[in-house]
Order: C-alpha cells, then sequence, then structure tokens
C-alpha cells in the first residue's frame, strides 16, 4: 500500500513539473484536476490527468510485455 502511495506521488510531482508543456496539448484541465490560489501561489492538483496518464503508462507497458 505505501509503494503505491509514494508512486501516486511522485507521478503528480512529475506531471505537476511538466504541466506548463503539457496544457498547450490540454492535458492539466480535466475534470478532477484542483487548481486555487494559496497566499498568491497558483496551486495545481492534478488528479484526474495522473490517473490517466498512468493508465495510458499501465497499457503501453502491457502492449510493450
Amino acid at each position: 500500500m505505501i509503494r503505491w502511495l509514494v508512486t501516486i506521488f511522485i507521478a503528480m510531482l512529475v506531471f505537476s513539473a511538466m504541466l506548463p508543456w503539457l496544457e498547450k496539448l490540454g492535458i492539466g484541465r480535466l475534470p478532477g484536476d484542483i487548481r486555487f490560489t494559496l497566499f498568491g501561489r497558483r496551486i495545481l492538483l492534478p488528479f484526474a490527468s495522473t490517473i490517466l496518464f498512468s493508465m495510458v503508462i499501465f497499457v503501453i507497458g502491457r502492449l510493450v510485455k
């Protein structure tokens, strides 16, 4: 269980770092992605996009195997 939580946390960090580039493609604006401003900083929690991205990676991994 803890391995999955760490994996999801790392995926969200990577996804958040890549977000400015991915927003040009339309990823990061899905329903389920939470955006808010706190202390003047824009914070994005891309829950839905992370799940979608993980599913795509899973399918690619299954096809390659």
